[in-house]
């Protein structure tokens, strides 16, 4: 038998041992392929040239992300079926083979399975792209035709990156196989046996891990300005280190002091799963450490999704709080404009403020002998914008101000680096404000976007009158707000006949800021998706790992079985060992998912407390029915039976 038909012979026998890596493998395939043909169809062609550009961009920046998710899932995957099979691999060398010739039996074996992976990814991919492509327009509120268009590209991109991590990692095989003695090929599957480790080195590890994970935490959630970015960053990674040193050092320092309570240990089954979780300890902390992470990374995918449709919606609502508004240093075009709007359309609100523009020029620069430009400030009465929030509706809290307060009426952005909103000074010819807090509530709409205003108390308003221009602005909601068009040349005929003063008229259209930034819209979707992949993915590490170890253990439950141990009894180790396994990254995540969303708050001025337990809870319910699924297989694999005598 020639070494291909012992690699095909070898590949059948084991075929369903491969299944979950094919299945796993293949899904990642399936996602990455489809995320390359959203890029190169013309699904974003219907939002036009600018949201195109930035929607395909968002995809790149996600397929980048599921390209490294690829390449650590492949090396894991192979690395953890590499191990099941060196034992019945390093068979061979009692039969003559050379460790050289059983590399080259695993690697033509494994490139079969790696062929048979690609297979079923590309063809899934291409079978689901026009689905794909539906979910995520329909997810995105985005109306579009769209077909089946075979593209070539995606299928060259996904199967030269898979290929090439893929023949990587297989080489990286046949490598450990050549460079491994007989003895670590027959007894592979048992190396990863835990060896008691100082109390002392645990005690230490564990106290860097959480002094590493608060001080991630610390910065998550800490406030401040343009230095919020990099703390954002840097607690990532102190994240991901701190909860790397808590599984190496907390978890095992916690199993071996129930392992030496005697008392505890001997009660039910323990002696058995504790032990067992023990065993595994050295091996499996990693993996426990990779799937918290990755269960965090969904956890904070979702609620960025979430974050970022809930500004898009509310920066929409910002935007259309008044179809027209005009701005002007006359006093009495209130209601010539609304007589001019009403011929057309209802009004639905409007209101009159009074805005106090300040100009303040900056001294003169002796050296260049150059005079800077002037800054401009827009002042607004305290009083006269709780009224306008009474006539609009609008909701107002702040309390009335002191002369030397003042409160910053800013644009509502997409996302704001800057979480400290007061405790700043600002100073308005000479004098020193103390800017108590920043607000973004539309009192403007869409003035407010172009210009910076600052409330004020009335008497400091009152002060400061002589000393700038007061304008007057003058804002009007329709009912209807695609007849908007019908009454612009009515309110333009006015504008034009007012003389000699300042006069501007503003029109704000339902779709204006769609036009803008409707590719925040497919940013949406896609973390709906990253949520689902990133679930899965820790999921599929869990159970691929533990459907693995169930083949190691058929002989040792073989022998309890033997001695007495009743199905009933090693059923409910069973149960606890995979349980410990699932909840304990489950329950560091639920942990770390509080301060990373908090951060997330800060910056996007949202309560993101109810998609942080949604999300949690679609991930208990995802890793519960694995947990279930797991128990069968694991016992069926470990051929764990009732024993007849």
């Amino acid at each position: 038998m020639s070494m291909f038909q012992l690699a095909v012979q070898n590949m059948k026998n084991s075929f369903k041992n491969y299944i979950s890596l094919i299945l796993s493998l293949s899904f990642t395939i399936l996602i990455f392929f489809n995320f390359q043909n959203l890029i190169y169809s013309d699904a974003f062609a219907v939002m036009g040239e600018h949201n195109q550009s930035y929607s395909t961009m968002i995809v790149r920046i996600v397929s980048v992300v599921l390209g490294f998710f690829m390449v650590f899932f492949t090396g894991y995957a192979t690395n953890v079926f590499l191990t099941r099979r060196k034992k019945e691999i390093g068979i061979y060398v009692f039969m003559g083979l050379t460790n050289q010739k059983i590399g080259k039996l695993y690697m033509m074996e494994m490139a079969m399975v790696g062929i048979v992976t690609l297979a079923v990814g590309i063809v899934s991919g291409v079978l689901t792209a026009k689905l794909f492509q539906m979910i995520v327009m329909a997810l995105s509120e985005i109306t579009v035709d769209i077909g089946f268009h075979f593209n070539l590209e995606p299928v060259m991109i996904t199967a030269g990156l898979y290929l090439a991590v893929y023949l990587f990692f297989i080489c990286q095989g046949y490598v450990n196989i050549v460079r491994s003695s007989v003895l670590k090929l027959v007894s592979a599957s048992r190396q990863n046996e835990y060896v008691s480790r100082p109390a002392v080195t645990l005690v230490l590890e564990t106290i860097l891990g959480i002094g590493i994970l608060s001080a991630g935490y610390g910065l998550a959630i800490k406030k401040g300005g343009q230095e919020v970015l990099n703390n954002a960053l840097l607690a990532v990674i102190l994240v991901i280190i701190g909860v790397y040193f808590l599984f190496g050092g907390l978890l095992p320092m916690l199993f071996q002091g129930m392992a030496k309570n005697k008392a505890f240990l001997y009660r039910r089954e323990r002696n058995l799963w504790v032990n067992q979780v023990i065993f595994r300890m050295r091996k499996n902390y990693r993996t426990y450490a990779v799937v918290c992470v990755l269960m965090l990374c969904s956890v904070t995918a979702l609620a960025t999704s979430f974050a970022m449709k809930n500004r898009y919606e509310n920066m929409v609502h910002f935007r259309n709080t008044y179809t027209y508004q005009l701005l002007s240093s006359r006093t009495d075009l209130e209601n010539k404009a609304r007589r001019l709007i009403e011929k057309e359309n209802d009004i639905e609100y409007s209101s009159k403020i009074s805005i106090l523009s300040l100009e303040e020029p900056k001294e003169n620069d002796d050296k260049n002998k150059t005079v800077q430009s002037e800054t401009q400030y827009m002042l607004l009465p305290w009083s006269q914008v709780k009224q306008l929030c009474d006539d609009v509706g609008l909701d107002f809290e702040l309390e009335e101000l002191e002369d030397t307060e003042l409160v910053e009426a800013e644009h509502l952005y997409l996302i704001s680096l800057l979480t400290a909103r007061s405790e700043k000074k600002v100073t308005l010819l000479g004098k020193e404000y103390n800017q108590i807090t920043s607000v973004n509530d539309p009192y403007l709409g869409y003035l407010q976007e172009g210009m910076t205003f600052y409330i004020i108390s009335d008497a400091e308003y009152e002060r400061l009158k002589p000393l700038g221009q007061e304008l007057y602005a003058y804002n009007y909601k329709i009912s209807d707000i695609h007849n908007y068009k019908a009454s612009i040349k009515a309110l333009g005929t006015l504008v034009s006949n007012t003389e000699d003063n300042y006069t501007a008229r503003i029109v704000t259209g339902p779709d204006d800021l769609e036009d803008d930034v409707a590719w925040v819209k497919i940013l949406y979707s896609l973390g709906l998706f990253m949520f689902i992949v990133f679930i899965m993915a820790s999921g599929s590490i869990l159970f691929m790992k533990l459907y693995n170890d169930a083949f190691e253990e058929q002989g040792r439950y073989e022998v309890l079985l033997k001695l007495g141990c009743s199905y009933k009894t090693l059923k409910r180790s069973v149960k606890r060992e995979l349980l410990t396994a699932y909840a304990l990254p489950f329950l560091v995540m639920a942990v770390s998912s509080y301060f990373s969303v908090h951060a997330l708050e800060n910056m996007m001025y949202e309560s993101l407390t109810d998609v942080r337990l949604i999300s949690i809870g679609v991930i208990f319910l995802f890793f519960y029915f694995c947990y279930c699924l797991s128990v069968g297989i694991y016992l069926k694999n470990a051929k764990i039976k009732r024993v007849n005598f």
